[in-house]
């Protein structure tokens, strides 16, 4: 497949310029002109191409990029990282706020889908607008359960704040680094809010207003995403790829 029509594609299908979002969402770095092989990836980093490049991959999905709106020079590590690309003929492609809020194969979107829950409505952020989902399990579902579940969807064990409820219903899932947005999803009406990376500015707010929270991990919950991407591009355009696998623990 022509790089050039699997862009246009892409940019159409995940609406990448309909989001402010400091990444530079869409093609970061141009590559080969046919794509042959797709590689699906949580961050942009050195690692992550060697292990691209060694699988033969040459059009590289991220969620996290390159590139977050401010200027840099090329050198040092910089350098090294679009010389692995240059030398590899990888092109780089990044979608990040449209890759955590699609709706069929968004981080929270699919998240959703592989916990049961029903009902999905947009969880609205007022900084970023319709990024994370809230849905409901068919009837109240105890706490530990949800934890078990994500565990072996991410292969970890979550960090659980049980502040709340011990069976809970209604769900809020913000992907990444949403720990912020407990006080929200509390004001939303959430039995439990999902999402990434902890945060120890806001360690004390579940527990002052009751919520119970899983934190999943910020790399971990936005796996989802690209994995699910390629596997659409492959039942579109039968394009084979492969999920570069490099968690950080974080």
């Amino acid at each position: 497949m022509r790089r050039d029509d699997l862009v246009r594609w892409l940019d159409e299908y995940l609406k990448i310029r309909e989001f402010k979002d400091p990444s530079l969402n869409g093609l970061q770095v141009e590559g080969r002109e046919e794509v042959r092989r797709v590689g699906a990836a949580v961050d942009a980093a050195q690692a992550i191409f060697d292990k691209a490049a060694e699988a033969g991959v040459d059009f590289l999905i991220t969620h996290h990029g390159l590139f977050w709106g401010q200027p840099f020079a090329i050198v040092g590590y910089q350098k090294k990282r679009l010389e692995r690309l240059f030398s590899a003929g990888i092109s780089l492609y990044t979608a990040h706020l449209p890759l955590d809020a699609h709706p069929e194969v968004g981080n929270n979107a699919v998240l959703a889908r592989e916990l049961g829950l029903q009902s999905l409505e947009p969880f609205p952020h007022p900084k970023y607008g319709h990024i994370g989902y809230i849905g409901y399990f068919a009837e109240p579902t105890p706490l530990a359960l949800v934890e078990d579940r994500i565990g072996e969807l991410t292969g970890m064990q979550p960090l659980v704040v049980r502040a709340g409820l011990d069976e809970v219903r209604r769900v809020g899932i913000v992907s990444g680094g949403g720990a912020g947005d407990v006080g929200l999803a509390k004001a939303l009406g959430c039995d439990l809010f999902i999402t990434g990376e902890p945060s120890h500015a806001h360690y004390h707010e579940p527990f002052e207003l009751g919520l119970n929270v899983i934190y999943a991990g910020h790399y971990d919950s936005e796996t989802f995403g690209v994995k699910a991407l390629a596997a659409r591009l492959e039942r579109e355009f039968g394009l084979p790829w492969v999920f570069i696998e490099h968690p950080t623990g974080l």
